[in-house]
């Protein structure tokens, strides 16, 4: 007979298997944004942003999002996130999406029968040079996507910023466009050149 804790270990990894890991959002998404962009496939059930706390506010997130059934999941991350991209203030955004890990939750509960043991190391113990080469390599792994995020998101901007001006033009030649209208000068230019009204 199963115990507590391997009860609640598999409840824990049935949501795992419900859940998809999606990276690269856009800072200007949240909650609701992703709730509404997936909620036309499937049922979203939570919403979990991943917090970063080694970069600045405005970089790309990572958020859990656990829906209804693993099919609905598995749906998600083979035919809807690589068909239908994000758009985040009219810029299509390359968002990635995978199975989520266990690794992923900070509320995952501890696994039956598991034991970890914790020991120092000597500086002159072989594997504390791998642990050091470790780290000196995730920090430098850190500092080059800083650099491409950094990058990117100002590419990001200069889009956004050249798209609203686009727009402000488009809306000034439609506004342009309807003072015409309302004065009449297209009807009596119609008029002058035998134009149907239709044809306006």
């Amino acid at each position: 007979m199963a115990s507590i804790a391997e009860k609640e270990y598999d409840a824990f990894q049935e949501r795992v298997r419900r859940t998809i890991y999606i990276d690269n959002l856009s800072p200007q998404v949240n909650e609701s944004v992703l709730k509404k962009g997936l909620g036309q496939y499937v049922t979203v059930k939570d919403v979990r942003f991943i917090p970063n706390y080694s970069e600045p506010k405005n970089t790309a997130r990572c958020a859990l999002v656990e829906v209804e059934t693993s099919e609905q999941a598995q749906e998600i991350i083979k035919d809807v996130i690589d068909a239908y991209p994000f758009m985040i203030l009219g810029i299509p955004r390359p968002v990635r999406a995978r199975p989520a890990e266990e690794e992923m939750f900070d509320d995952r509960p501890a696994k039956p029968g598991r034991r970890i043991e914790l020991q120092w190391l000597h500086p002159n113990d072989p594997d504390f040079q791998v642990a050091w080469k470790l780290k000196r390599l995730v920090k430098k792994h850190a500092a080059e996507a800083s650099f491409m995020m950094k990058q990117q998101l100002e590419a990001e901007e200069k889009l956004a910023k050249q798209q609203e001006e686009m727009l402000k033009v488009n809306k000034e030649k439609l506004m342009l466009i309807d003072g015409v209208m309302d004065d009449k000068s297209a009807f009596r230019l119609a008029s002058y050149y035998n134009v149907n009204d239709a044809e306006i």
